[in-house]
């Protein structure tokens, strides 16, 4: 007697590993818990779903996290297939020879997103949160192969960034004073105060970059002087688009001066720049002010010199 031959029912659906790590230093992954018509017992996978007639994936992940989680989610480069076929499951109701094709994208969604609801009514969703990723590894929050597997494929990717710093000092009524500018909640430590600069554009001089940014965020024109030298960082956070990186950054850190009279101000609303002021060095080395690392690298590069 010949085995029972069950109809075949392939899937393909679009789902996102959305990461971020929080100020503490805790990582989180957003997931999405099955309705309990779709699993008795609790279970929870990652955003996403099936991928419509004609529908371009990356679209179909867009649509899923938000009727799942209630976020605009942007959707990277990079994706994993997985492919598992499973016969004699259930699905509508009767059984079939099943094939799933998932196909699961890195994506992020912005640092200042709100929390997670789910949209769908009466979808396959019951409630979307955040998940420390401890959790999700060691089994405590319980959920598909699928999210330990794309977890350890799609690591966060490697930026690296050359930036260009300006220590601008000038004495103060309580000793020597350097211009800082205090990191908004769009940027990485936000909070803390650092050195004038950024990014050294693609072609430019990083001098050049230095005096673009300090008109950028100050408002006022510098004068670059020497070298004084070269700091670096390198961790895992969450960039001011909301995407988790494995950053490097590589600063060189100038000398730097002002025009007499020259009072700089907060000139790019919205920016990664909330505030700027001259900052008393002593208030900095008492620990006074919360200063990012490359600030007091230019200290020691200033005392050996």
């Amino acid at each position: 007697m010949s085995a029972a031959v069950h109809p075949r029912h392939q899937r393909v659906a679009a789902y996102a590993v959305i990461r971020r790590t929080l100020a503490d230093g805790t990582d989180e992954i957003l997931l999405s818990r099955l309705a309990e018509r779709i699993s008795a017992t609790e279970m929870w996978t990652l955003p996403g779903g099936g991928v419509e007639h004609g529908e371009d994936p990356r679209d179909a992940v867009v649509r899923e996290v938000h009727e799942e989680t209630g976020l605009a989610v942007t959707v990277g480069e990079t994706a994993r297939v997985y492919s598992a076929h499973l016969p004699g499951v259930r699905r509508d109701g009767r059984v079939v020879d099943a094939h799933a094709l998932r196909i699961v994208f890195e994506g992020w969604v912005a640092k200042e997103s709100p929390a997670p609801r789910v949209v769908e009514v009466d979808g396959s969703t019951a409630e979307a949160a955040w998940k420390p990723i401890e959790d999700v590894l060691s089994g405590r929050v319980p959920v598909f192969a699928m999210v330990a597997d794309a977890l350890g494929d799609l690591q966060p990717p490697r930026v690296q960034r050359l930036a260009a710093y300006g220590v601008i000092a000038r004495d103060g009524a309580e000793g020597e004073e350097w211009l800082l500018t205090r990191i908004s909640s769009h940027g990485f430590h936000s909070g803390a105060w650092t050195l004038p600069g950024g990014g050294v554009e693609h072609g430019e001089a990083p001098a050049h970059a230095l005096a673009r940014e300090v008109l950028e965020e100050c408002g006022v024109e510098c004068e670059v002087g020497e070298l004084l030298g070269l700091h670096d960082v390198h961790f895992t956070g969450t960039a001011p688009d909301g995407r988790l990186e494995d950053f490097h950054g590589v600063h060189t850190i100038f000398a730097a001066s002002l025009a007499d009279g020259a009072e700089p101000y907060v000139a790019e609303l919205g920016g990664t720049t909330d505030a700027v002021d001259f900052v008393p060095v002593g208030r900095i080395t008492s620990d006074e002010v919360e200063v990012h690392e490359v600030v007091r690298h230019a200290l020691t590069l200033r005392r050996d010199r």
